[in-house]
């Protein structure tokens, strides 16, 4: 669980740090063991996990039809708990597949974040900027 640790943001800053940590740690294990169980060369075992991706997504997209009860057929069959349950596993899977391509997955993941988040938000010390997060 993350928590601010207090007043000054330092505290939380390296409680995040330990619990990404964590959590990189716990992905690779799952690659490791789906990769101990698997019969398929590495190379397709990368493939497989993008690949799985869609099939998560669209067990998302089931849970949000189902929440909706759009499905005449089942009705309200799944609950937003059940949604965010997917989304997990969605985000799990993709950070497993992250894992199998590149050998820093966590380096590249906050590069990509940071980049994102550079060109659609604003500066956090509240200097004006254009939408790309240059300075304007």
């Amino acid at each position: 669980m993350r928590g601010n640790g207090g007043g000054n943001g330092r505290m939380g800053e390296r409680v995040d740090e330990q619990v990404g940590e964590q959590q990189w740690g716990t992905v690779r294990r799952l690659a490791d063991w789906l990769a101990e169980g698997s019969t398929q060369p590495p190379e397709m075992q990368r493939v497989l996990q993008c690949l799985k991706l869609s099939e998560e997504a669209g067990e998302v997209a089931e849970a949000v039809i189902g929440a909706l009860g759009q499905n005449p057929r089942k009705g309200f069959s799944h609950t937003w708990d059940d949604v965010a349950d997917e989304l997990c596993d969605v985000v799990i899977t993709a950070m497993v597949a992250l894992v199998r391509v590149h050998p820093d997955p966590a380096a590249a993941f906050d590069a990509h974040l940071a980049k994102v988040a550079a060109r659609v938000l604003p500066p956090l010390d509240g200097t004006a900027g254009d939408r790309d997060g240059r300075p304007a």
